[in-house]
Formats: structure tokens, C-alpha cells, sequence
């Protein structure tokens, strides 16, 4: 058994977007993205669907060229190969689950 926590040793980057691998288990990678507000990640797509959870803050998330406002609490899937990227509202903590087949590398 493991624990991580989603909140502790929180490191907000003022050049970038700060990312760790939480836990990889047998079926998954569970990511950590901290976003300071007025932070961008840039457009990128995964090769397999991802669930994204929004655990602190408010994000835009863009599909396509459609902006989503998610919100502390808002939990969402999103399938393999869409384009899409995210910009920080404010300072936010979001939970990506990766197949265990996909690289968080982008």
C-alpha cells in the first residue's frame, strides 16, 4: 500500500507548469498539475482517454476551440486524441489519471 497526498509539498513554479506522478500502479498513473493563476498549459492531446479532477482553484479548459470554466470539485473525462490545453483562474490543483499506457510526457 502507498499514500500520496494531492496537497502536501505543494511547489507552484513562476516559470511553468509543475507536474509529479502521485502514484503508478498496476492500471494507471495518478499526476499532480499545479497551476499558479494566469498559468497556460499549451495544446496537446493524450493517446488514450484521460479523466481530469479539479481538487483546488478554477481552470479554462479548452476542447477544440470551446472553452469549459471547471471548478473545485469538477471531475470530467476526455477521449484519446483530442486536442485541448488548460489556463489557471487561479492558483489550482488538478488530478490527472492517465492509462498506465500513457506517458505524461507532452
Amino acid at each position: 500500500m502507498k499514500i500520496e497526498s494531492f496537497s502536501n509539498q505543494l511547489e507552484y513554479k513562476d516559470n511553468g507548469v509543475s507536474t509529479k506522478v502521485l502514484l503508478d500502479t498496476a492500471f494507471t498513473r495518478e499526476i499532480r498539475i499545479l497551476l499558479k493563476e494566469g498559468q497556460h498549459m499549451k495544446e496537446h492531446k493524450a493517446p488514450f482517454p484521460i479523466i481530469v479532477h479539479v481538487l483546488e482553484g478554477n481552470i479554462n479548459f479548452g476542447v477544440e476551440g470551446k472553452t469549459y470554466p471547471i471548478k473545485k470539485g469538477d471531475i470530467f473525462t476526455l477521449d484519446a486524441n483530442i486536442p485541448h490545453d488548460l489556463s489557471a483562474l487561479k492558483n489550482s490543483i488538478v488530478r490527472l489519471s492517465l492509462s498506465k499506457l500513457d506517458s505524461f510526457e507532452r
